[in-house]
Formats: C-alpha cells, sequence, structure tokens
C-alpha cells in the first residue's frame, strides 16, 4: 500500500505522513524535496505553479512509488495531490495507493501558514490552492480528515486507518 498524505498547503500533511511513516518504518517521501528549483522560485516569489510545471514533479513522485513497489515496500508520502488528474498520475505509479486528504477551513490552514517560518510556501499561495484543489472523489481510494483537530488526534486517527488498510489488503 502507499498512502499520500494530500493537501494544501499548511494543512498538516507532512506532520501527520512522518509520524505515521515513523510508527509504521514506511519509507517516506517529501514531495516538496522532489521539485525543481525553478518551481520552488516561483511559489517563493508568490507565483502559482501551472499544471505544466507540476507534470515532471509528479510524475517523479510516481517513480519513487513504483520503485518502492518494486521492493515490495508500503510507504507514505506528503503530496498535495490537488487535483483528481494528479493524483491519477501517482495512482498509475503502482496499485494500493490511497490519499489521506488534510482538510478544513481556510482561516485554520491560513493561520498555521502564517505561524510557521522556514518554508518557501507563503501564505499568499493559499488562495491559489484552494481553488485548484478537487476533493477526493467517492471512486477514489481514500478519506478525509479535519485539520481541526490537534496533530496528536490527526496523527492517530491516520494511523488508524493506515493500520486498517494493511490489515485489509495483508501488508
Amino acid at each position: 500500500m502507499h498512502f499520500v498524505f494530500m493537501g494544501v498547503s499548511g494543512s498538516g500533511k507532512t506532520t501527520v505522513a512522518v509520524r505515521v511513516a515513523k510508527e509504521l518504518g514506511l519509507p517516506f517521501a517529501e514531495a516538496d524535496d522532489f521539485h525543481p528549483r525553478s518551481n520552488v522560485d516561483k511559489m517563493a516569489a508568490g507565483i502559482p505553479l501551472t499544471d505544466e510545471d507540476r507534470r515532471p514533479w509528479l510524475h517523479e513522485l510516481a517513480d519513487w512509488i513504483g520503485e518502492q513497489e518494486a521492493l515490495g515496500e508500503s510507504t507514505a508520502m506528503a503530496c498535495s495531490a490537488l487535483r483528481r488528474s494528479y493524483r491519477d498520475i501517482l495512482r498509475a505509479a503502482a496499485p494500493g495507493v490511497c490519499f489521506l486528504h488534510m482538510d478544513g477551513p481556510a482561516e485554520v490552514i491560513l493561520g498555521r501558514l502564517e505561524a510557521r517560518s522556514g518554508h518557501f510556501m507563503p501564505s499568499a499561495l493559499l488562495q491559489s490552492q484552494l481553488q485548484t484543489l478537487e476533493p477526493l472523489e467517492p471512486d477514489e481510494e481514500g478519506r478525509e480528515f479535519d485539520v481541526r483537530a490537534d496533530s496528536d488526534t490527526l496523527a492517530g486517527q491516520a494511523l488508524e486507518y493506515v493500520r486498517e488498510r494493511m490489515r485489509g489488503t495483508g501488508a
């Protein structure tokens, strides 16, 4: 199984994904680390990425999932995965890609963005991400998690969900 913790910047996807990966001993990938410098520079300047900017990045992430699948590893990844078409690219990499959508009110996420430091993504891009976001559709494997919960609660809920999914597949 491959678990992609998705959502807009500031939703807590990395915090939760790291905790779940550590608890279960899963290989972890932070999608931001796969961005080319040009994408990081563009976002840091407050310019939203286009689908064309994202496509090579998404394929590189899918390659990582495929490599882990070939090794027989289940994984955890933090990735915005905002559009269904982006998730389709990730899903095509291996069977058993499941999405955990960290979602909640824009004002909660904005507060988190404004409180953090050291990240290239400015809070000014939140609105663009929210406009791009396509929630999980009924036929997509995954679940939504409410980010109004504290990080311990979210991590516990996500861990329970991942464990259930892994038990169900024998992974």
